[in-house]
C-alpha cells in the first residue's frame, strides 16, 4: 500500500513538472501615443486591440500566459527608446508593438534588433523599416508610405490632380511619405510645385496653407497624420481652399479623423487604407468585440489597431509553434514562414524584409446624405491586390533580400 501511494505521489510530481515545463510566459509592451496628435488613432485604442489578440489566443491555447503592458512615447524618441529599454532588461518584455511616429519606431528598430526581440510594428508608416532600415527582428504589419503614395497618389494624378504641392510634417514619416508621394506623381505625369514643412502637433497651419494656396496646385498632398492632418483641413476650410478649386489629399487618414472632422468637411477626400469597420462581417464583428472593451461609444477603431490585433495574433502563434519567446529572430522567421488568417486582415503573409502583405482599399468619403448610419463613412472606391499593394521586393534596398 505505501508502495502505491509513493508510485502515485512520483506520478503527480512528474506530471505536473512536465506541466510546468509546457508552461509558456509571454509579455508584450504596447508603445504609443496616449495623450497627443495620434492618441485617437492609437493610444488606447491599440492596447485594447492587443488585449484582444492574447485573451483570444490564451483560450484557445491554456499553456501560454500573456501579460499586456503599455506606454505613452510622448512622441520623443529618446523618451521612447528609454521605455523599451526598461521593458526587455528589467521588465522582460518579448514584443514591442504599435509605435506610432517613425522616428520612434526608427530607434525602437534598432534597439530590438540588438537586444534580439520583437519589434510588431503597426503604428510607423516609413517604408525604410522594411528597405535600408530592415531588420530581422521586426516585422511591419498595417501600412507603409509606399503604399500611401501608390495607392492614393497614383489614383489622383490619374483623375486629373496633376500638379501638387505638399504640406509635410517635419520629421522621418513626412520626409518619407513626402518622398513616396513625390515619386509617384512625377512617374505618372504629374508636378511638384513646391513643399513646405511644418512642425509635428503644431495648432497654426495659417501660414503653411498660404503657401499653399498661392501655389495654385491643383492637390495640395497631406504628408501628415492625427491631429496635424485634421487641423490642416479644418482650417483649410476656413481658407476657402476647396472652394477656390483645390483639393486636398489626404496622404494618411484614418476613420477617427474622419469622424472628427465631420462628413461635411470631409466628404470627398480620397485615401487608401488597409481596414475599415465596415468593410464586411469580419471587420464588423470585430470592431464589435473591441467596442465592448472600449466602452466609449461613438468611437472608431483604426487600421492601426486593427494592425496591431493581427500582429499580436500571428505572433503568439509563432511562439506557440516554438514553445519560446525568447530568441526574437527565430520567433520572426517562423512568423515568415506561415500565413496569418484571422477576421480582420484574412490572409497575410510576411515577406523576407519584414513588409506584411494583404490587400489596400481606395476609399473616399461620402457626402453626408449619403452616410445611413453612425460610422457609415466611406464608399470603396478599388481594391488593390496584395501583390500591387506594397514596394516590390527587390526595390526596397532591404540587406535581408538576396540578389
Amino acid at each position: 500500500m505505501k508502495k502505491t501511494t509513493c508510485l502515485a505521489a512520483l506520478a503527480f510530481a512528474l506530471a505536473c513538472g512536465t506541466a510546468n515545463a509546457q508552461q509558456i510566459n509571454v509579455k508584450i509592451g504596447v508603445l504609443t501615443d496616449m495623450a497627443s496628435l495620434y492618441a485617437d488613432d492609437t493610444g488606447i485604442g491599440s492596447v485594447i486591440a492587443a488585449k484582444l489578440a492574447a485573451d483570444e489566443f490564451m483560450a484557445s491555447n491554456p499553456n501560454v500566459k500573456v501579460t499586456v503592458i503599455s506606454a505613452d512615447h510622448q512622441n520623443k524618441a529618446d523618451i521612447g527608446t528609454n521605455i523599451a529599454n526598461q521593458w526587455i532588461d528589467v521588465e522582460k518584455v518579448d514584443m514591442i508593438a504599435d509605435v506610432p511616429n517613425s522616428g520612434v519606431a526608427l530607434a525602437i528598430n534598432e534597439l530590438v534588433k540588438g537586444k534580439n526581440k520583437v519589434f510588431m510594428a503597426s503604428g510607423p508608416a516609413s517604408s525604410d523599416l522594411t528597405g535600408a532600415k530592415c531588420s530581422p527582428n521586426t516585422v511591419h504589419w498595417t501600412y507603409d508610405t509606399w503604399m500611401l503614395a501608390n495607392g492614393t497618389g497614383k489614383a489622383i494624378v490619374k483623375t486629373g490632380g496633376d500638379s501638387w504641392f505638399f504640406l509635410t510634417a517635419d520629421y522621418a514619416f513626412g520626409h518619407a511619405l513626402e518622398r513616396d508621394t513625390a515619386a509617384v506623381v512625377e512617374k505618372n505625369g504629374g508636378k511638384v510645385l513646391g513643399k513646405v514643412r511644418h512642425p509635428i502637433n503644431t495648432n497654426d497651419f495659417s501660414s503653411f496653407l498660404l503657401q499653399a494656396q498661392s501655389s495654385k496646385a491643383k492637390v495640395i498632398g497631406l504628408a501628415n497624420a492625427g491631429g496635424d492632418t485634421i487641423n490642416s483641413i479644418k482650417q483649410g476650410a476656413e481658407f476657402g481652399i476647396a472652394a477656390g478649386g483645390q483639393k486636398f489629399a489626404g496622404m494618411l487618414v484614418f476613420a477617427p479623423d474622419v469622424a472628427a472632422l465631420g462628413l461635411k468637411t470631409a466628404q470627398g477626400l480620397t485615401f487608401t487604407e488597409t481596414f475599415y469597420w465596415d468593410l464586411n462581417d469580419g471587420t464588423r464583428a470585430w470592431t464589435k468585440r473591441w467596442d465592448k472593451e472600449r466602452n466609449s461609444p461613438g468611437k472608431l477603431p483604426s487600421m492601426n489597431m486593427a494592425g496591431v490585433y493581427s500582429g499580436t495574433l500571428h505572433y503568439l502563434k509563432a511562439v506557440a509553434a516554438l514553445k519560446s519567446a525568447q530568441d526574437g529572430k527565430a520567433v520572426v522567421d517562423q512568423m515568415k514562414k506561415t500565413e496569418a488568417n484571422d477576421s480582420v486582415y484574412g490572409k497575410s503573409t510576411v515577406r523576407v524584409d519584414g513588409r506584411v502583405l494583404h490587400p489596400a482599399y481606395l476609399f473616399e468619403v461620402k457626402k453626408p446624405e449619403e452616410s445611413k448610419y453612425p460610422g457609415d463613412l466611406y464608399h470603396l472606391r478599388a481594391t488593390i491586390p496584395m501583390d500591387e499593394a506594397f514596394r516590390p521586393l527587390k526595390e526596397g534596398g532591404c540587406p535581408l533580400v538576396s540578389g
